[in-house]
């Protein structure tokens, strides 16, 4: 038997189907899958761990992450259409703002992970 390989089909009927009902439908999956791919990039976290701070337009976004405002408003695109930023106008500013708590909850989580490594 190679190491790691089960000789039986299932040996624990009981907990393979206890766990088969609780894993969510493969959507729900292909979805959550989706939302954490925008998490995979450096710029898009700088951006995100900015927001955690409060309101940004951004020029100010720009300066923090010492990028070009044509590269922030691109990751801005990116993070609006994944419902994890939001934006308002105030005459001719746009301000952003994470989306909800939610997004800074799983940004610290992430972080503590990383760091009991």
């Amino acid at each position: 038997m190679e190491e790691g390989i089960c000789e039986n089909i299932v040996i624990h009927k009981d907990i393979v189907k206890k766990v088969k009902e609780k894993i969510p439908k493969d959507d729900l999956i292909y979805d959550m899958a989706e939302f954490f791919k925008v998490f995979a990039d450096s710029t898009r976290m700088k951006i995100i761990y900015a927001l955690m701070e409060g309101e940004l337009c951004v020029c100010d976004i720009a300066n923090i992450v010492q990028t070009t405002q044509s590269a922030i408003s691109h990751q801005l695109r990116i993070l609006k259409q994944s419902k994890l930023v939001k934006y308002r106008k105030e005459g001719k500013v746009v301000y952003y703002s994470l989306d909800d708590e939610h997004i800074s909850e799983i940004v610290r989580k992430g972080c503590e992970h990383i760091e009991e490594l």
